[in-house]
Formats: structure tokens, sequence, C-alpha cells
């Protein structure tokens, strides 16, 4: 585990053994004043003499060791710390690198909750392990360890009786141990799910408000956090008591010390200045030997988030190479393609050419597969058979940074992070100058809305965007694919939040990003890709037809259908109870 950890100090390791060094030398210099003290008494007690100087001097040492011990005992913690929060650093940014290269399926099986909990309650539960654990831990482990050696030097018998506290107190940490461990698992697992069930009260307050839902949504959160409470409690009842022992029998080193030792003397098995020299020894054993183990209570929580945070990284990468494009066109085909988010095939050997500079339309009921198959195109997922090809190039064999390069995704809801409405636009192209942004944002149709903020382009987006309606919101992320001016535009549901209203400016928007432009487009609306160079129906993970629209009407039934309901939903009105009766 140690190992493991230390892999990410980095240039910082040094910091790490430099504490060691310095916090054993710190131990050290607090338990000599318990050797002093015994020259001290021993002269009371008739063993040896001790002039005046002697004792000044004595003293002297003894208030230096203590000096010294406040002194470099922190600073040795200081640098502890220094390579334990690099440390924690270095592991956030290869756990956030590693994330990158992931699925985004498998990132967003674990939930927010767990992943915001990954990244700072469980790496910074580590900072117990660099900071304090192994330099005190090590350091005052080691000290009493040669303090008990030199006693067995002096007598063994006082020696054995020292330690035999010891073996109580170890077998109450193992039992602590053994029986913790065995409600750790439950723990995690419910203090993951209430932080799930946290952020999506917050996120979905909004819908539990307008839907009167408040009872049972905050049942649900209720629930949770309680059931939180009662695992962390049924942990904590398994260990309590286990706890109370070996903390009253690991530091009480002279238990039986004191009365056998005693005995001892008396039967003259052992002699007074060794009972005494020993004794004096002993109390330079008990508190740091408590410290040292006391970090052990942590060693299963740290090996249970470490263990989460490698299942994390153990998932598969996404396959790809450090190669660039090299397709000979901006042409995609997709070629006998196999996908399945669990164990179910979603997407069973679909096959589709679309030409460079072409508009395709998917169309489909919802879990038909549009959305899928778009999101394998711009790599979000690996598939599972087949292979998908970016004018012959399989994109498998060029970078992510390359593939994004060639393809703008423009989905139903896109973020927008809390940063000016500029930067959120720049992220398109982030060396593009204010005037292009500005630009981009005039073409796609962002002129009215951001005419109506003080600070027009300039305003903070708020978390998520939610300065900005949906409609605004979608027409920032254009103005983004606008600036990017990709070869490939993937328009995902990009035109959900269109209103009557706006729906010229969106159209005149969206003739921007698509002009010259090899072009994928999922919708519902089937009256605005009429005009689409071909028509891809898809049914239940495969593709049923794919031809322009007037020919699908009269050829695939499937069509006929969505086209049915299209027309459908366009003459449906709300009526008056007034109107009805009519």
């Amino acid at each position: 585990m140690y190992k493991k950890i230390l892999e990410y100090t980095g240039k910082y390791r040094k910091y790490t053994y430099s504490s060691i060094v310095i916090t054993l030398v710190a131990v050290l210099l607090n338990a000599l004043p318990f050797l002093i003290a015994y020259q001290l008494i021993a002269p009371l007690l008739g063993f040896g003499e001790i002039d005046s100087s002697g004792i000044v001097w004595r003293l002297i040492a003894i208030a230096a060791c203590v000096t010294l011990y406040a002194l470099l005992y922190p600073f040795g913690l200081r640098l502890s710390h220094i390579a334990a929060f690099n440390t924690l650093k270095n592991l956030r940014i290869s756990l956030q690198k590693r994330l990158e290269k992931l699925p985004l399926g498998v990132i967003q099986e674990k939930g927010t909750g767990t992943i915001k909990k990954m990244f700072v309650e469980d790496i910074e539960a580590m900072e117990l392990l660099l900071a304090h654990a192994i330099p005190e831990g090590i350091s005052n482990i080691a000290i009493p360890t040669v303090t008990l050696i030199f006693m067995f030097f002096v007598d063994w018998k006082l020696a054995l009786l020292c330690i035999a506290s010891l073996p109580i107190g170890m077998i109450a940490m193992k039992m602590m141990y053994t029986s913790g461990t065995s409600k750790m698992g439950a723990f995690y697992a419910s203090a993951q799910k209430m932080n799930n069930t946290i952020i999506e009260y917050v996120n979905g307050m909004e819908v539990v408000k307008v839907f009167n839902r408040d009872g049972e949504s905050y049942r649900r959160f209720e629930t949770d956090v309680k059931s939180y409470r009662d695992f962390t409690l049924d942990w904590y009842k398994e260990c309590w008591p286990w706890m109370a022992v070996y903390n009253s029998a690991l530091p009480c080193v002279a238990l039986f010390l004191l009365p056998v030792g005693t005995w001892f003397v008396l039967r003259e098995w052992s002699t007074l200045p060794n009972l005494v020299l020993v004794l004096c020894m002993s109390f330079s054993v008990g508190g740091p030997l408590l410290r040292a183990l006391g970090f052990a209570s942590t060693i299963p929580q740290l090996n249970y988030k470490i263990k989460a945070l490698e299942d994390l990284l153990d998932h598969s990468e996404l396959c790809c190479s450090n190669g660039g494009f090299k397709g000979k066109d901006h042409g995609i085909s997709f070629e006998n393609v196999r996908f399945s988010y669990t164990d179910t095939e979603v997407l069973h050997g679909v096959s589709l050419d679309i030409a460079e500079g072409s508009l395709t339309a998917l169309v489909g009921e919802s879990g038909s597969g549009k959305s899928t198959l778009a999101k394998l195109l711009v790599h979000f997922y690996d598939v599972n058979g087949g292979s998908i090809r970016i004018g012959g190039q399989d994109i498998r064999d060029m970078s992510i940074e390359a593939l994004n390069n060639e393809i703008s995704y423009v989905s139903q809801e896109q973020f927008l992070f809390n940063i000016s409405l500029l930067e959120n636009i720049r992220l398109g192209k982030p060396d593009a100058t204010d005037k292009e942004v500005m630009a981009a944002a005039e073409k796609a149709q962002c002129g009215e809305f951001l005419s109506r903020l003080e600070k027009g382009i300039h305003t903070l987006a708020g978390d998520g965007g939610k300065q900005l309606s949906g409609g605004e919101r979608q027409r920032i992320s254009l103005a983004r694919a606008i600036l990017k001016n990709a070869p490939i535009v993937v328009l995902d549901e990009a035109t959900a939040f269109m209103d009557p209203e706006n729906e010229a400016k969106m159209n005149a928007a969206i003739a921007e990003i698509i002009e010259d432009k090899t072009v994928i487009v999922i919708a519902h609306r089937l009256h605005s890709i009429i005009n689409a160079d071909q028509i891809c129906v898809m049914a239940n993970g495969d593709i049923a037809a794919c031809d322009t629209h007037k020919n699908l009407l009269h050829s695939c039934g499937e069509y006929q259908k969505l086209w049915n309901a299209a027309q459908n939903s366009m003459e449906w009105k709300v009526s008056s109870e007034k109107e009805a009766k009519v």
C-alpha cells in the first residue's frame, strides 16, 4: 500500500524520507529524558553518587531534549505535509487524466456523488497516511522497539513484564479490525448512495416542486441519510469496545512491571536498580507505541479507499492511438457496428455510409440507437464489434484530440461553465480572438439576448449556465461549434429547445454550422430534415431503411408512422372547455 501511494510523490519523495529521519530523531530525544531521569533518581536510592554540577547538567540536557523535540517533531511533520499535499495533487491529476481516457459511460455509471467522493473525500483521507502514519508511525514504533531491546539487555525478566500488556492490546486491535472490516463495504456503499441521492435531490428540486413530489423525494433523501447514519453507527459499535480495550492496555506497560517486578526484587530475582531503570524507560514506550498503533485503525479505511480508486483506474481505456487524422476525406462509414451498454446489445451490426459534404438525418423512436450511433462516432465509447471510419481511417487509429479536431458535436444539453459567455464560446477555439468569438456569437443568433444582459457577452453563465434559458444555452453551444469550424458536424437533438418564435434564428445558426460540412442530424422534428440528402430510419438497434424523405414516405412503413405522428403533433393544440363544446 505504501509503495503504491509513494509512486505519486514524485520529486517530493525526499521530503517524506527527510520527515521520517527527523521525527525519528525527535522521538529519540523525547525518550532520552527518561534515561537521564534514572541517573538523577539512582543516587537517591543509594546507587552511585552525583554532585550538584552533574544534576544541573542533566537538567539542562533534559531541557535541551524537550526543546529539540518541540522543534524537530513539528518540522518533520511540516516536511511530511508538503510531501503529502503534493502527492494528493499528483494523484488527483493522474486520476483526472485517467478519467479522460475512460469511456464516458463508465464515468456516468459511477454517478456524480461517487466521483466527487473519490476526488475529494477519499483522496483527502490519504493525507493522514502520508503526512502522519508514515513518518509518525515509523518513528513512534522504531524508538519504543529499540528501547524494549535495550530493556532485555538490562533484565530480560523485567522486559517481558514490560511488554506483557501488549498482547492484550494487540488482540483487541485485531478483533476491532476483523469486526470493523466486515461492515466496511456496506458503510462505504451507503456513503456513496447518500452522496448520489443528495446531488440528485438538489439538482431535481425544480421538478420536485413543480410536480409536488416533495414528500416522495424527501423520503428517499431521508432514507438514504438515515441508512448512512445507521451503517456508520453499526460500524463504530463493532469497533468501540475493542478500541477502548487497546487504548487502555497498550500504553500501560507498567501494568505488570511495577507489582510483579517489585516481587522479583523482593525475591532477589532482579535488582532494584534494574527495576528503576526499566521502569523509567517504560514511560518512554507507552505514549509513542499508542500513537503508532493508533494509525493502524485507519488502515482498513485507507485500504478500502485506495481499492475504490484502483477499481476506477482499472477500467479499460478507450482504444485509440497517439496519431493524427490521416483520412483521405471526411466521409464517414459505419461497418457492421455492434455495441452494448451492459449485457444487452443495443446496436446489431449497423452499416452506413455518409458521403463527404452530405447531410444525413437519423430518425427513429426513443431507444432505437440514434444517439448511441452519434456518441460512438465521437468516441464516447468503444464499439464491441465492427468499426467506424472517417475518410477510410479507423477512429481508433487516431488520438482523441485529433478526432475532436475533426468533429463538432452539439447535443441537446450543452454544459456551460460559470465563466463569461465569451470564454464559454472560446472553448470551441482556445486561441480565437475576441473579435472572432463575437462574430461566431452573431452567426449563432446570440446578439438579441446578449444585448439584454447588463454585461453582454462578458456576463457569467452561472452554475451549469443557469443564467440563460435552454434555447439561449443552445445558441451559445452553436456559437462554439461555429467558432470551432470542424469539417464534420453532429447535431444530436440540437433543436430540442427551439420554439416557434426563435425557430428561424435557430435554423439560421445551424445553417452557419453545416455549410460545406459533413453533417449528421438526430431530430424528432421530421419537418426540419425533409431536405436531407439521406434519412436513415433506425428501429430496434438497426437501420430499417435509408433514402430521401419522398421515397421513404412510399416505401418505409416505420418512417410513415413517424411522419404521421409528427404531423399530428404539429396540428395538436390545447382547447378551452368552451371551444371543445362547439
